[in-house]
């Protein structure tokens, strides 16, 4: 037995698929030559996640809260390398049908130019490509960590159509590609970039922007800023950008620039510790005053680790706002190398 299952992507392009019996959305979708956003295939990074608007399905228990909470999946969202139909079914897939051609994800090497320590949490790594990478601002890479056959996914700080590709990494003590990049990375070395990758990313702009970066998840957004200022923008854009200490803060010299160049963007730093003497403390849910909600017509953007992922979400059910589009993107550091694994 089999099923028809129509992808919806968010371009308004829909594909009809054919799912056997037992088998995932995922593997169905790769077989009709479609490459669904995905990351680890496992139900553990989220990535895939979609919605199914009618049908039946199982999802099993195979995946983690972090990639697909119980309240998500009690509002429809599925997993689709999880999701299994028994009868036909319509997904909505947040990525456009475009970015999910099997030709997408390509292998490009790449040189490396330089390796800053820009503080004791974050390292700017900066590569020129030998090939185009056509990458969405927002969007991430796969590097392969040299010396090993494991890779770590970052993404992009630097202004898409370019070669010369930069990335904000978090320093993670024992990390296997931070302990590359610290100890043994030098200009001129080679890496090996696949992608592009991923549905986090900025979409036209045609009403309010909310952007709201915890740590290194800063990264995308320096990316979607460097895409306004070459596009313009006539909306309110306003980032909230939180991290734990002081010295965590990072590229704010470049956030006054992209304030001074692109019309509309304003910003604002939080530092959560209360040794700190920033003058906002807390957390970016406790300084939303500047925050160009609108009673929910606001695009959100959302980049950070789980627990502030998590905090945000929940900020907008007390409130009770629901905003016209929110695209989050949860990052944790990868495992230290002695353990061998990747998280």
């Amino acid at each position: 037995m089999s099923y028809n299952i129509a992808l919806n992507f968010e371009d308004g392009v829909t594909r009809v698929i054919t799912c056997n019996e037992g088998e995932t959305v995922l593997d169905a979708a790769y077989r009709a030559q479609i490459n669904l956003p995905m990351d680890c295939s496992d139900g553990v990074c989220g990535t895939c996640k979609g919605a199914c608007r009618q049908g039946q399905f199982d999802l099993g228990e195979e995946y983690i809260d972090d990639a697909l909470s119980d309240e998500e999946a009690a509002q429809g969202m599925v997993l689709t390398c999880q999701m299994v139909p028994s009868s036909d079914c319509v997904v909505e897939i947040p990525a456009a049908a475009s970015l999910c051609s099997k030709s997408a994800n390509a292998a490009v090497t790449g040189t490396v130019d330089e390796v800053n320590l820009i503080s004791p949490s974050a390292i700017e790594l900066k590569i020129t490509a030998d090939a185009d990478i056509g990458f969405l601002p927002g969007q991430y890479v796969n590097i392969q960590v040299p010396g090993s056959d494991k890779t770590r996914a970052y993404s992009f700080s630097s202004r898409p159509g370019s070669r010369e590709l930069s990335f904000l990494i978090r320093n993670v003590p024992g990390g296997l590609m931070s302990s590359w990049l610290v100890g043994k990375a030098r200009t001129g070395d080679k890496v090996t970039l696949t992608g592009p990758m991923g549905v986090f990313y900025l979409r036209p702009v045609e009403r309010p922007v909310l952007m709201l970066a915890g740590g290194t998840g800063l990264a995308p957004f320096l990316s979607m800023l460097e895409s306004l200022k070459e596009k313009g923008c006539d909306q309110p854009a306003h980032m909230i950008y939180g991290v734990t200490g002081d010295a965590d803060l990072v590229c704010v010299a470049a956030l006054e620039a992209f304030a001074e160049d692109v019309e509309n963007f304003t910003f604002k730093t939080v530092v959560a510790s209360e040794e700190s003497n920033h003058p906002r403390k807390g957390y970016v849910t406790g300084h939303m005053e500047d925050a160009p909600i609108n009673e929910g017509d606001v695009d959100v953007y959302l980049c950070g680790p789980p627990p502030m992922v998590d905090a945000v979400l929940g900020y907008f059910r007390e409130q009770g706002i629901e905003p016209n589009s929110f695209h989050y993107e949860k990052f944790a550091p990868s495992a230290p190398a002695v353990k061998e694994k990747v998280a």
